[in-house]
């Protein structure tokens, strides 16, 4: 007699996350949102300086040189945020990328197969869409990864001006489309925007992270050893040719991200705690301070939708992100053994993957580092990643305002916490000792019911007896 067959139901895409999962998700957007909020100011205070009678003042400062040069550090302050303050957002970067590669979504290969192909389609299709356009228009190629870039930071500022509610599982999706995004920039930047190296200091740089790495092995700790120590590595490979942010990516990536039992936080999860609020509250925002200062004419607006190159860069913001990230996705549960949540639908995931699309503050780098010989053409780049972000979040905005109320309603399904013991209800259905705790807060409810009752039917009968 043959053995009975087994059935296993299918993965849930976008599915509720583990209750440690969605803590430490709700703590890093929490963190993310309000940096999201400064960038913003940031940028729009840095078009309005940009595009007044202090336009002088905005230029003089942001070329302003400081550093010492026989060390090859005298930069401009517009140089210093984006190779200094922007190191330690690609450190944060890459420790949140180790702690995804060792404890998150992208420590299981079947978990970690979505946002995978969904990052790779959503970068691959805007590399797409400006070549092509490109292509046809006569223009150059050499912005090609302007518009791969996703700004998660960006995109949760928009969250929060607008005021939607997002389930916890899109939001994560969103992080860990973001996580794998930065991973493929910082690779990009390494491989394709390296002219030259200097194998002396790359050398220095590669020691220096080998005694990093030897420190944290060995346990030691000490910020006055760590700080210094990190210091003379972004000099190093600052000089090497190499992009100075990739030295902030491998010191990220070697922090331990794994708890010992002992431990309730990994060094990891604590050092980015203490470094993710100077990276999204200082760091980034100086940076789009004096990036986003470009100078905004109709004229200037117009080139942006009739040159190639700005063309390409909107576009692929808008259309290449959106239908990669959908394309990917969708693919992935077309050929896989997953299916969507029954909560969310496949506009959710076409609204999600077109706030992608807001690409900012790696997009903004990556114009200045494949437009750097054409200070017009950078400019240009600049304007048409600004446009093309505020489209796609236009977009975005409207298409989750439309099921806002489906998301307000799965968001306080996620938060409610009936019996008061600090865990979300949602998350206990499979434990007796909670509807134990239900059944006895139901009782004590019913029996206080059936006293009023019975002081209201003492009074109405009181009410109906004669003068």
């Amino acid at each position: 007699m043959a053995a009975p067959r087994t059935t296993t139901s299918p993965r849930k895409l976008l599915g509720r996350l583990s209750l440690p999962e969605r803590n430490f998700v709700a703590d890093a957007l929490r963190t993310e949102t309000v940096g999201g909020v400064l960038l913003l100011v940031a940028a729009i205070a840095a078009l309005i300086w940009a595009n007044t009678p202090l336009r002088d003042s905005y230029a003089s400062i942001a070329h302003f040189h400081i550093g010492p040069a026989s060390l090859g550090l005298d930069l401009s302050v517009e140089h210093w945020a984006a190779d200094g303050l922007l190191a330690v957002f690609f450190f944060v970067a890459g420790i949140e990328l180790k702690r995804e590669l060792v404890a998150g979504d992208l420590r299981d290969p079947k978990a970690a197969l979505l946002p995978v192909v969904a990052a790779i389609c959503g970068m691959a299709a805007p590399a797409l869409v400006y070549t092509l356009t490109n292509v046809l228009g006569g223009g150059t190629l050499d912005g090609w990864a302007i518009p791969t870039a996703t700004d998660i930071a960006f995109a949760l500022a928009v969250l929060a001006v607008i005021g939607t509610s997002l389930p916890s599982a899109l939001r994560a999706f969103l992080l860990t489309l973001a996580v794998v995004d930065d991973l493929f920039a910082i690779l990009i930047i390494a491989v394709f925007f390296t002219e030259k190296i200097n194998f002396v200091a790359l050398g220095g740089a590669v020691i220096g992270l080998g005694v990093f790495w030897l420190l944290l092995r060995k346990g030691v700790r000490g910020w006055y050893l760590y700080v210094p120590l990190a210091l003379v590595i972004w000099g190093l490979m600052y000089n090497s040719g190499i992009h100075a942010t990739i030295a902030g990516v491998a010191m990220g990536l070697m922090l331990r991200c794994h708890r010992h039992e002992d431990e309730e936080h990994s060094p990891g999860e604590h050092i980015e705690h203490l470094v993710r609020p100077l990276s999204a509250g200082l760091a980034v925002p100086l940076f789009a301070l004096f990036s986003a200062g470009v100078t905004v004419s109709g004229g200037a607006l117009g080139d942006v939708f009739t040159r190639p190159e700005t063309l390409g860069i909107v576009l692929g913001l808008v259309v290449g992100k959106a239908v990669g990230i959908f394309g990917g996705t969708w693919l992935t549960a077309r050929f896989t053994r997953v299916s969507l949540s029954e909560d969310l639908a496949w506009p959710d995931v076409f609204a999600v993957a077109s706030l992608a699309g807001i690409g900012f503050t790696v997009s903004l780098l990556i114009d200045e580092l494949a437009f750097g010989d054409d200070p017009v053409l950078a400019d240009e780049g600049k304007a048409a990643v600004l446009i093309g972000s505020l489209i796609a979040a236009v977009i975005a905005t409207t298409l989750l305002k439309i099921r806002n109320a489906k998301y307000r309603a799965l968001c306080e399904a996620e938060e409610r916490d009936e019996d008061l013991d600090g865990i979300p209800d949602i998350y206990e259905q499979g434990q007796p000792a909670y509807h134990l705790r239900m059944a006895e807060i139901y009782e004590r409810k019913a029996a206080e019911h059936r006293r009023l009752a019975q002081v209201a039917g003492g009074a109405s009968e009181g009410d109906d007896s004669p003068a």
